[in-house]
């Protein structure tokens, strides 16, 4: 049997396993990966549209270097050694298996406590999981509905789940005795990571994870704990293809985007026809501000499943950023008529009033969503984006903040944060804010160059600090310029006229080759023509000044000085036809 072969017929039974155990968030994406097992032989992939898909350059691209690497045998990539997942024991006695399907119905129709209860006495692993789940759930729910009367639906609570202490009691004794399965496991991370044993159940999710390593959910929560590459690297897992799932995404998450990136690309040797791995290099584009890119691969997602709504909303921040009103109008239509009550179609939708100009109606279902997801990061994000264009400077830096309490490594609420300070004066809190976005994404050059601004201003002063910040911005590719023109304007006045002359000559190529003019432009003409007269480069001085002549200001009449000044002491000059009548 073939690597394909095996793990097919492991999530296969890893869907109907996580299904039947309440899990249906793992379930649904160990499906969507079965899907994405090219068949041994070649036939078409239908199309949910009803229209045959076209080739997506992107796509086939990383698809053709994925067949390229990937061995005749389908062997698992970089050498892995595959080892098969022991299928879990389905444990419930005959007598009681009645008393489980009705548990099980309850627990599918949100009646979570009869669910619970339905399932007392029972020993049987399988029951006790779903007994205890239930009871999770309830604590949950009931958790939420006090934040709600207490707070409002987007109000903070110190509302705890009341069921914590008799779910951790109970699974404990299990882990103890060694009575408990990977699913068991499972739950006993989440409540231990909910009382804030961090460490602990970080030991127990892995654990967790090498017993039974299809369960996506629990390398979630396993994600989620890992916030530095040491905390990543002292796992201890097992050699499986999940391993490679959970490191790609966790490599993501520190931003380490080429080696995600690298990761995707071997698993694609096996999980060819997968759109979640499709959609996870499209992020990977996404953060790396390779838009175009990213784009094509959102747009075949959308081609080959129209109704998908993971990851759209990072398709809709593409679109925003790149301005690309019609297909993020249709975007946000699409997702309307699918399910518009998702967190996901509120972003959409939100962002598409926001390009519109629309910002208390982007707000208004920005708070949509997350009255369905108090946790969804993108939407606190982005509403307080779009606070800041309404002047709300208090509503915009709680968003901020609550974003950080939910992921502390979003990069963009502590830029939010930073902007929201500097408004307001206060640089060393925005310098504060704006070194942690540095930090968390060293590659954008808007965070250094922000934090240049503040170590330029006037309370701070230091100068040597903001022409080191605009370097590493220069470092960056900035693509809007603005380094390069600083640093020659600093050089400039702490008269290091040589340091100065190169940065401008670097601005100015970059302007050529962006055919872009304006006032920075005539400033880098205008200094450079200076500088080449005072050192005796005549020739490259009257290259600057005459094309400054083009200029409308009152540079153009210091241009003809200087050809004036060139003509008189350059005797080559007056071959040159050059009207410089005032």
């Amino acid at each position: 049997m073939t690597s394909k072969e095996s793990c097919r017929n492991e999530l296969r039974h890893a869907v109907r396993q996580l299904s039947e155990r309440g899990l249906y968030s793992a379930s649904k994406w160990a499906a969507e990966l079965l899907v994405g097992i090219e068949p041994e032989t070649p036939s078409s992939r239908p199309c949910t549209s009803g229209v045959t898909p076209l080739s997506s350059t992107m796509r086939h691209r990383f698809r053709a270097i994925a067949a390229a690497e990937s061995p005749a045998t389908s062997t698992p990539p970089a050498g892995v050694l595959y080892v098969s997942t022991p299928i879990p024991a389905d444990d419930v006695d005959h007598d009681d298996y009645d008393s489980y399907l009705l548990a099980k119905s309850c627990f599918d129709c949100r009646e979570y406590r009869r669910a619970s209860h339905a399932l007392r006495g029972q020993t049987g692993k399988k029951a006790v999981l779903l007994r205890c789940y239930a009871l999770y759930m309830a604590g949950e729910k009931r958790k939420e509905e006090e934040t709600i009367e207490l707070e409002g639906p987007l109000g903070k609570s110190n509302s705890v789940n009341a069921e914590l202490v008799t779910i951790e009691r109970e699974l404990s004794s299990l882990h103890r005795n060694g009575s408990i399965d990977s699913f068991g496991l499972y739950l006993y991370g989440i409540v231990l990571r909910d009382k804030g044993c961090s460490s602990q159940a970080l030991s127990v999710l892995v654990e967790s994870v090498n017993s039974y390593p299809w369960n996506w959910s629990a390398w979630t929560e396993l994600l989620s704990l890992c916030t530095t590459l040491d905390m990543l690297e002292s796992l201890n897992l097992k050699n499986h293809w999940m391993k490679d799932f959970f490191l790609a995404s966790a490599f993501l998450e520190l931003k380490m985007f080429e080696e995600s990136l690298e990761t995707y690309k071997r698993l694609l040797t096996i999980f060819r026809l997968s759109d979640y791995i499709q959609a996870q290099v499209a992020t990977v584009h996404y953060n790396l501000r390779e838009l175009d890119e990213a784009e094509v691969i959102f747009e075949e997602l959308l081609h080959t499943d129209p109704y998908r709504m993971e990851s759209m909303d990072t398709y809709s921040n593409i679109l925003y950023a790149k301005e690309s009103f019609s297909t993020l109008s249709f975007l946000a239509h699409r997702v309307f008529l699918t399910d518009k009550y998702r967190p996901e179609s509120c972003c959409i939708i939100a962002n598409y009033y926001s390009l519109k100009g629309q910002h208390e109606k982007s707000v208004l279902y920005f708070r949509r969503a997350l009255k369905l997801n108090r946790k969804y990061l993108s939407a606190w994000t982005l509403m307080g984006h779009e606070y800041v264009e309404m002047k709300n400077t208090p509503a915009a830096i709680d968003a901020y903040r609550r974003a950080i309490e939910i992921n502390p490594r979003d990069y963009r609420a502590w830029y939010g944060l930073g902007q929201m300070y500097e408004m307001m004066g206060m640089m060393f809190y925005a310098l504060y804010y704006y070194s942690k976005s540095a930090a968390l994404q060293p590659n954008d050059a808007r965070l250094w160059n922000a934090m240049a601004h503040c170590y330029e201003s006037a309370p701070l002063g230091r100068i040597e600090e903001a022409i080191r910040c605009y370097k590493r911005s220069a470092d960056c590719n900035d693509a809007e310029g603005i380094a390069l023109h600083e640093l020659a304007r600093l050089y400039g006045e702490l008269g290091q006229t040589d340091q100065a002359a190169v940065y401008y000559k670097k601005d100015l190529d970059r302007m050529d080759s962006e055919e872009r003019q304006g006032p920075n432009y005539v400033e880098a003409l205008f200094f450079l023509a200076k500088y080449c007269k005072s050192v005796g480069r005549y020739e490259e001085a009257e290259h600057y000044a005459t094309r400054l002549l083009d200029s409308t200001g009152p540079e153009k009449e210091t241009a003809k000085s200087i050809l004036r000044g060139l003509r008189a002491s350059h005797s080559d000059f007056g071959s040159m036809d050059i009207d410089l009548a005032p």
